[in-house]
This record gives C-alpha cells, structure tokens and sequence, in this order.
C-alpha cells in the first residue's frame, strides 16, 4: 500500500501523529514501544509511523533486531518557515499600529 504524500500540516492535523511526535520528543522509541501507547492495530501504528517517516518528522534506524524512531528536524523546518512569516507579518503590522497611535495622541 502507497503512503501518502502530505504536507507538514497534514501530517500534525492527525492527534495520534501528534502524540507520537510528544512522545518521541522525550525519547527514541522502538516501534513496539510506541505502537504500546496507542489502542489501535499495529499495522495502523506503522502506517502513521510511515507517514512521519516520509514527511521527515522522524527517521528510523535499526538496532539489532529493533527499530527506534527518533525526531528529526526537517518535518518540522515547513512548519517553522510558515510561522516565522506569519510573526513578522504581524510584528510589522503591529509597529505600524504603534507608530499610527504614536503620531495621533491628541494633545492634553
């Protein structure tokens, strides 16, 4: 089965992505270890393990006979990259509206 190709937004969009994503945030984890926090198939597990795997939230490395899942930065860098315009969007709004107000006090 073909995973799909989704944006960062769509792969945070789903709450067990999300979880997997705090849990992983304390830790590397096995796939077992974290398919444990989750009451859903094992195959459901892997498939949204797959999901962040290939939008580059986490890699996988094998060691021996396990799999752990570790964070990676590159997921995260898209959605790093739309919240730093839309910040100085508003700073440079919100300087404007200072400066606007700063020029119109009225005298006392």
């Amino acid at each position: 089965m073909a995973i799909p190709t989704l944006d960062a937004f769509q792969v945070i969009a789903d709450p067990s992505r999300r979880k997997m994503l705090m849990l992983l945030s304390a830790d590397s984890l096995t796939i077992n270890s974290l398919a444990e926090n989750f009451d859903m198939s094992r195959p459901a597990v892997s498939k949204h393990i797959k999901i962040l795997q290939t939008a580059g939230f986490i890699s996988i490395q094998d060691q021996g006979r396990e799999r752990y899942c570790t964070l990676k930065q590159d997921g995260f860098n898209e959605l790093q990259k739309w919240i730093d315009y839309f910040d100085s969007f508003w700073a440079s709004r919100l300087k404007t509206l200072e400066t606007l107000l700063n020029n119109s006090k009225l005298p006392n």
